[in-house]
């Protein structure tokens, strides 16, 4: 009788380990669950996800009813193990002694820390099969665990801390959704990874970054003379024209060339019926981020905007291509006069235009020159200078050496840039 009974107390002392150990996993597989996916999966309708998600959405009472649950068997454990040395060894103290550390060390390793390690590395998996176990569970401690839980709070709040207790539901910065596109390299060609990160990164970019200088633009006056203007649309290398009256910056409308073309086969330019088919410019505030700005072009069915600044002054222009490229890489064949001349040197270096755009530099030579001030090379160095150019003049900027060849009405018209050099192994 007292083996039978030795051999039960041993069963019983086997299984609070066991469902200790269930408690132990189960709080950290709940929170080393990747929410995301736990998200997608209740999207598609995995009835234990959705489990697993309403207990995550109270996880105070979770938490509270696990720890109680672990707390009691961890208990009557140790009680157990008391029992079962004064059953064998009587009120021996060496034994009470060694009984105590032995039963802490078991629960230690296989009731602690091996449950944690295996739950930490399937989450998942243990997760949704422990929330069949737990949701029961949470409502037989629920008289318990919210007492606990109302002190818990109010010593939280006399202590001015604030906690989130909905754990279902996580936003996700630009910064974490990056990593997971870089994360997911094994998954996808690299193209497409570089058209996400783009993709992401359309919110941090304005219509000012991609647009094309106002000196850059290739626009109509509608004051110039009949056959200038007829060889001006001829030669033209774009679909859609700004025409402006007098100044360039007084833009009056938009011209698509493809309407001008009957114009064209009379033997007169008629200015008039010129004015008549232009449409109506269309604006844009220069730190409007580029993903609405392509909402806007398409809510509106246009392809091009002039930007402007505070003031009204005109800017630039930006056009659909210019975003989808930002997207995409270039797919665009651009005018003469907005392409920037790259020719490199037999040294390494690289002669390039000051009109450069840095943004164009970067992803073209795959540099890493700054982007937060200047938008152009010119622009950058004179920033960087604080005074006005001069040929020969060199200085260093992000690390990158730079020499200005030549100069014009105080700008910088042609520089060389020094790549980077890589440290040898």
């Amino acid at each position: 009788m007292n083996e039978f009974s030795l051999l039960t107390l041993f069963g019983f002392l086997l299984l609070l380990l066991i469902f200790s150990g269930f408690f132990s996993g189960s709080e950290t597989s709940m929170m080393a669950i990747n929410r995301h996916r736990l998200n997608h999966l209740v999207r598609k309708g995995n009835k234990s996800a959705r489990r697993t998600s309403e207990l995550l959405g109270k996880v105070d009472k979770l938490l509270g009813s696990i720890l109680l649950g672990n707390t009691l068997l961890n208990v009557a454990a140790a009680t157990l193990t008391e029992i079962i040395i004064l059953r064998l060894f009587g009120h021996n103290e060496l034994a009470m002694l060694i009984g105590t550390l032995a039963i802490a060390f078991v629960i230690l390793v296989f009731s602690e820390i091996m449950p944690k390690v295996i739950a930490a590395s399937h989450p998942e998996r243990i997760a949704l099969s422990s929330s069949y176990v737990l949701s029961p569970l949470i409502k037989l401690f629920y008289p318990v665990v919210s007492v606990a839980t109302a002190i818990v709070r109010g010593l939280l709040w006399l202590l001015r801390i604030n906690v989130q207790t909905d754990q279902s539901k996580q936003k996700m910065t630009l910064e974490e959704l990056r990593g997971l596109v870089l994360d997911a390299e094994h998954f996808m060609p690299r193209k497409h990874q570089k058209m996400l990160l783009n993709l992401v990164d359309l919110e941090r970019i304005t219509v000012n970054d991609v647009m094309v200088p106002r000196n850059q633009i290739e626009a109509l006056d509608i004051n110039a003379d009949a056959s200038e203007l007829r060889q001006q649309i001829i030669t033209c290398h774009h679909t859609l024209l700004p025409v402006c009256d007098g100044a360039p910056s007084n833009i009056i409308g938009i011209m698509h060339v493809k309407r001008v073309l009957v114009l064209l086969q009379e033997a007169t330019l008629d200015l008039a019926q010129l004015r008549e088919i232009l449409h109506e410019p269309y604006f844009i505030p220069s730190d409007t981020p580029l993903l609405k700005q392509l909402q806007q072009f398409q809510e509106r069915h246009t392809r091009m905007g002039l930007v402007v600044d505070e003031y009204g002054e005109l800017l630039g222009l930006v056009t659909l291509e210019n975003i989808l490229e930002e997207i995409v890489g270039e797919f665009t064949t651009q005018s003469p006069s907005q392409t920037g001349k790259f020719l490199p040197q037999e040294d390494g270096s690289v002669l390039l235009e000051g009109s450069s755009s840095l943004r164009e530099l970067n992803r073209k030579l795959g540099w890493h020159l700054p982007l937060n001030g200047a938008k152009t090379l010119n622009g950058l160095i004179l920033d960087h200078l604080e005074d006005m150019p001069e040929a020969g003049v060199s200085l260093k900027i992000a690390g990158y050496p730079i020499e200005i060849i030549q100069t014009q009405d105080r700008i910088v018209k042609v520089a060389r840039i020094f790549p980077l050099q890589t440290k040898k192994q």
